[in-house]
């Protein structure tokens, strides 16, 4: 795709704001009601009801205050980043990084991830590559995040583009996935800027990472047809990256949901309630925290299933196993494999974890009996994953 004939104006509602656009909207987020009122509930749930327009007063003198010298997205990452180390430093026991340090500083990449946290995700890879001095990397996020506008400015002020899931007829759909595809090729070949993407829509509630072959497909969408896939796939610099969490902040709620998808038609999502989900990741515990960077994918893959397969292959083998996915595979099957655990890797011994079992069994026993063995699972599949990947 030639930079000189492409009409950037097609990606003009799905792109995230350019740099002369940071101080308007910076402007227009300090006023916005709504996102004050969100803040001050959000930091203070108790006292926000009682004390609401004055909070939102400080939280608006707050944010004027913070960003006063962003006058660009860089400007605007950096007083994110600060505060993203400090609620990672404060709801974890510390975030490592492996493989980021070998990729390429002058050359673009795709990082294709896992997804267990909406927001923590993304936020994560973005505050790993800060750490190690990479550029920071365009987010892919659905539409369903963005059901006010303050959250469509946060999130398009910290490099966001729109993915458009909520398209309406197959035509829409088609024309929504064809831009995507091309915006996510334009990003990375001609303004040499990393991209984000989850290798499926949705977080993987069961702790199943499998990467949908249809993302490739959405991919090759921008492919000239003289090239071939493997050499238009190679073009992209796809890199699969792997973050785990030894608690997830969310567990109960993601098993509440899977199973009444199971035991009904449909699960009625209530208003807003991805929002609340992000604030969940974001405050709640997460224990051990590890982004894997994999190895870019250079080989000859020249179909959607043999390129998933290869994520996944990266993603799952790269996946760094916490003592409370063992638990919970022990819980089920009866015995814990021989596999290493944290970072860096350690044997597995059960009995000097005593602490963490026992507290698992009491999160576990906390969490309704009807979905408790959903959440156990989704404890123990990235095991079952690695088993099955190492067979």
């Amino acid at each position: 795709m030639n930079a000189r004939n492409l009409d950037l104006s097609q990606f003009d509602d799905i792109r995230p704001y350019r740099d002369d656009e940071v101080r308007p909207v910076l402007r227009r987020l300090v006023e916005d009601p709504e996102m004050s009122r969100v803040v001050a509930h959000f930091l203070l749930p108790g006292a926000a009801s009682k004390l609401e327009r004055p909070l939102a007063w400080l939280v608006r003198q707050f944010v004027r205050f913070e960003f006063r010298k962003a006058n660009n997205l860089r400007g605007v990452q950096e007083v994110i980043a600060r505060y993203l180390e400090k609620a990672v430093n404060r709801t974890s026991c510390g975030l490592t990084i492996s493989g980021l340090d070998t990729l390429p500083r002058n050359r673009a990449c795709l990082f294709v991830s896992n997804h267990r946290d909406i927001a923590m995700d993304p936020a994560l890879a973005i505050l790993a590559m800060f750490k190690e001095g990479h550029e920071t990397s365009r987010i892919a996020i659905g539409d369903n995040l963005l059901s006010k506008q303050f959250a469509t400015d946060m999130m398009k002020l910290n490099k966001c583009f729109v993915v458009k899931r909520s398209s309406g007829s197959r035509r829409e759909k088609l024309n929504a996935a064809t831009t995507l595809s091309r915006y996510i090729h334009h990003s990375i070949v001609n303004d040499n800027e990393h991209v984000w993407i989850a290798q499926r829509a949705g977080r993987a509630k069961d702790g199943l990472d499998r990467t949908n072959p249809a993302l490739a497909a959405m991919f090759a969408m921008a492919k000239p047809k003289e090239q071939s896939f493997a050499d238009f796939w190679r073009e992209l610099h796809i890199v699969p990256l792997s973050i785990s969490y030894e608690w997830d902040p969310c567990d109960r709620y993601k098993a509440r949901e899977l199973y009444i998808k199971e035991h009904q038609d449909e699960y009625q999502k209530e208003a807003h309630e991805d929002l609340g989900s992000i604030g969940k990741g974001v405050v709640g515990k997460k224990g051990h925290i590890h982004a894997a960077f994999g190895t870019p994918i250079e080989g000859d893959f020249n179909d959607v299933a043999a390129l998933a397969d290869e994520i996944d292959r990266q993603i799952i083998g790269n996946y760094v196993l916490h003592p409370t996915n063992l638990i919970a595979y022990q819980m089920i099957y009866g015995v814990a494999p021989d596999l290493p655990v944290g970072y860096p890797a350690k044997p597995w011994h059960p009995d000097e974890h005593q602490a963490i079992r026992e507290q698992f069994e009491q999160r576990m026993a906390a969490i309704d009996e009807r979905w408790r063995d959903k959440a156990i699972q989704a404890y123990a599949n990235p095991v079952v994953s690695r088993l099955a990947f190492e067979q």
